[in-house]
């Protein structure tokens, strides 16, 4: 064996200790490679959760690595685009240009000297030191069998620091990383633009581009979180249904441990890969998971030049130079890049945000962007915290003393009967008075609009306050963000907090947050009838979670379905066929579901070709959001061509028409095909998948991001929680290893892994297999 010693299933493990000699841990794997860490401290735990998170993981840990490094461009070329794991750049360069630049500016360095609670803990600290060592030393102790990275020169050893450049990658996802293409190309002007323009930017389009952007229904994670009290449970005790969607491919995938430190630490759930704490999960009193939040995690400021000095600017009249950064990027096979950055009081230069946002510098303007979370290593102190938690008063007191969630919501229940839901992001402190007084005309039309405050660089009067109760200067203290206690449910399907329980409406809270009586999605809608509908059923119970999960309901096709099949024949006078099919479909994406494809592949053309005013006859109230807008307009120009595209598609593919979803909904794993249930945003399923058309295929044959990591949690008395789970992509993506699809194959047929968390369970596995791991 390449660590110390195994265990079959006959031999309990009791025996095996953490050694005293260098860093170690006990690591009990249990049914589909579901590790159990144990260690005697903070650093042996780091140590187990490396080295069993490289088993598994290596190569999409060893390219992320590679990223934080600011060395794509040296390995895989510099024209070539990243994954979108850690940041939005869109080419190898551009993400080495700004990776590189934050190692050159020491930033991380400069957060992990920060004392506590601004900066991360000892026992974080501890944590990354030990799971750098347990990666490393896997990587000494084991051959490379995954062909994604077997003999590549780029896989290497890690330092801690690495660790933490990874986490701050994840912290800044919102704000720099959505911003890298702008940081890195953002030029002083050579002059004035060709066309003899000003060059600024169209408040009109820039507003919607940015209300876009920030749109979270079209990013590429959501997902699905309700907390149940015990007044509607059947028990008294709560409940709690987390459901991220999240990437099924890359370094956003969630990876499954439990992990204990006796006496200190024991908790259950799902790490994002490369994370050394447990992010959403369970212990035997507290479960939570997140969403993602509608928080918008940066800001603006629109800087008034120096005439004659694009690379100054004036703040109260007086000139303040940019800070240059010339940062150097090696590239294999060519001379290196050089290029410079330019950093202000405020923060980078960008020209953009994202392809379709340009914030052009010109002689007069540029614009400088603030991300809070660039001095935010506090997540991982924040999940420490929720795993130790014994109550949801004590989630909420975690979020209050670390304050380091950067873009999620946090959903939660305990075994005393309570839920809970906060919006406890870290965002800049843009009050509406703040964005009414310092607003710039292009500010004026895209705060409204997308929640990105555009304020004026010129005036030290509209600098960022601070809050008392905030843990660092520039940003929202906890008594002003969103909460939400002890409702009978409290659910988030990644709109705002207004209705997270419709009875009981959150209010109040700035624009940023989010917005208030406006229209919800498809999937928040759904989500809330059915949420309601069970609290006011009662007497909940964890398969009650189990079955809202795999439910498969369509409410788009709730809402729409009866009006396309009664206007399908004047639509297609011709097809009586596929008017039969959508006359006939269960309104469900099941497998076994017939129609459901030929609805999906209408509702995408006609969702996506006919402008939202004109879709829906009742348009939305907000005195009755859950149920508007509805009645779909099947007189709307655009939906006979939209019928008719779709069966012709299918037809083009040798697709039938009522063929089962299952048929052509699926993911081919080592040679075979795993069909799948589950829908797309834009039906608005809970088991939301967004999968991957390829009609000579045969369908969708790949998902791209959706239903992840699952948990259906409840408690019994006991000091044993009641709970199940499911990764849907599995734990390893080594197609060799027998942990790549068999979670998948149980997503596919809608079972679920009995959680083992207490000891007696961890021993009657039929699988387990005990390893201690050793420096």
């Amino acid at each position: 064996m390449p660590a110390s010693a195994a265990a079959g299933p006959g031999s309990g493990g009791r025996d095996h200790r953490p050694s005293d000699r260098g860093l170690s841990a006990v690591v009990r794997y249990t049914e589909y490679g579901i590790p159990h860490i144990v260690a005697k401290d903070y650093a042996n735990l780091g140590f187990g959760t490396g080295w069993a998170q490289a088993a598994d993981q290596v190569c999409t840990l060893a390219d992320g690595f590679v990223t934080v490094a600011g060395e794509r461009s040296r390995h895989f070329g510099p024209d070539a685009a990243p994954d979108g794991s850690l940041s939005s750049a869109t080419t190898n360069l551009s993400s080495d240009l700004y990776f590189r630049g934050v190692r050159d500016a020491g930033t991380v360095e400069r957060l992990l000297r920060t004392p506590a609670p601004a900066g991360p803990s000892r026992d974080v600290r501890e944590l990354m030191r030990g799971w750098a060592a347990g990666y490393n030393a896997w990587l000494r102790k084991n051959r490379i069998t995954d062909p994604a990275c077997a003999r590549a020169g780029w896989v290497r050893p890690v330092t801690a620091l690495d660790v933490a450049r990874r986490g701050f990658a994840v912290s800044v996802l919102g704000g720099q990383g959505r911003a890298v293409d702008g940081i890195t190309a953002a030029r002083p002007p050579a002059g004035p633009p060709a066309d003899g323009s000003s060059g600024a930017p169209d408040p009109g389009r820039t507003a919607e581009a940015a209300r876009k952007l920030f749109d979270v229904s079209d990013a590429a994670m959501g997902s699905n979180a309700v907390a149940f009290s015990g007044a509607v449970t059947a028990d008294g005790r709560g409940l709690l249904l987390g459901n991220p969607h999240y990437p099924w491919q890359g370094g956003r995938r969630f990876w499954q441990s439990q992990q204990t430190i006796p006496g200190e630490l024991n908790v259950s759930g799902a790490s994002l890969l490369g994370t050394t704490v447990v992010n959403i999960g369970f212990n035997d009193k507290v479960a939570w998971s997140h969403t993602v939040a509608t928080g918008v995690p940066l800001n603006l400021h629109q800087l008034a030049l120096v005439p004659g000095d694009p690379t100054s600017y004036l703040v109260d009249g007086k000139p303040e130079r940019m800070t240059p950064r010339t940062v150097t990027v090696a590239v294999g096979g060519g001379a290196p890049v050089t290029r410079t950055q330019w950093w202000t009081r405020y923060g980078p230069v960008v020209d953009r945000l994202g392809a379709q946002l340009p914030l052009p510098w010109t002689a007069a303007t540029a614009y400088a962007l603030n991300d809070p979370n660039a001095a935010n290593l506090r997540a991982s102190d924040t999940a420490l915290g929720f795993g130790k938690a014994r109550s949801t008063r004590d989630v909420a007191d975690v979020l209050r003393r670390t304050q380091g969630l950067p873009w999620v919501n946090t959903v939660a229940a305990d075994s005393g009967g309570r839920s809970f839901f906060a919006q406890a992001q870290l965002l800049p402190r843009i009050t509406d008075e703040l964005a009414q007084r310092c607003s710039t005309p292009l500010g004026r039309a895209v705060y409204p609009a997308s929640g990105v405050a555009v304020l004026d660089g010129s005036r030290s009067d509209c600098a960022l306050g601070s809050d008392p109760d905030a843990v660092q200067p520039g940003v929202f203290g906890p008594a002003r963000m969103p909460v939400l206690r002890d409702a009978p449910y409290a659910e988030n399907s990644n709109d705002s907090a207004w209705l997270t329980n419709a009875d009981r409406p959150l209010t109040g809270y700035e624009r940023i947050f989010g917005t208030v009586a406006t229209q919800r999605s498809l999937r928040t809608r759904g989500g809330i009838e059915d949420v309601a509908a069970m609290a006011e059923r009662g007497r909940l119970t964890v398969s009650d979670l189990q079955r809202q999960q795999f439910a498969n309901r369509v409410p788009a096709g709730d809402l729409a379905a009866a009006d396309v099949a009664r206007a399908c024949p004047a639509a297609l006078p011709n097809d009586p066929e596929a008017c039969r099919v959508l006359a006939a479909w269960d309104r469900t994406v099941d497998t076994g579901s017939r129609g459901a494809l030929l609805f999906d592949r209408f509702w995408r053309k006609f969702t996506g070709t006919v402008p939202a005013a004109q879709q829906w006859l009742v348009p939305f109230s907000a005195a009755d959001p859950v149920r508007t807008p509805r009645a779909m307009n099947t007189a709307a120009p655009g939906f006979a061509k939209a019928l008719a595209d779709a069966v012709a598609e299918l037809r083009a593919a040798r697709i039938p028409l009522d063929a089962p979803l299952g048929a052509h909904q699926f993911v081919v794993r080592n040679g075979q095909r795993i069909p799948l249930s589950g829908g797309t945003e834009a039906l608005g399923v809970w088991n939301k998948i967004e999968p991957v058309w390829n009609a000579a295929g045969g369908g969708y044959t790949e998902v791209a991001h959706g239903t992840s990591h699952v948990q259906a949690v409840g408690w019994d008395g006991s000091r044993c929680p009641v709970a199940r789970t499911l990764l849907s992509y599995s734990q390893s993506s080594n197609p060799a290893s027998p942990h790549h699809a068999d979670q998948t194959r149980l997503y596919a047929g809608e079972r679920w892994v009995t959680s083992r968390f207490c000891e007696k369970d961890i021993l009657r596995s039929p699988a387990l297999r005990v390893v201690v791991v050793r420096d």
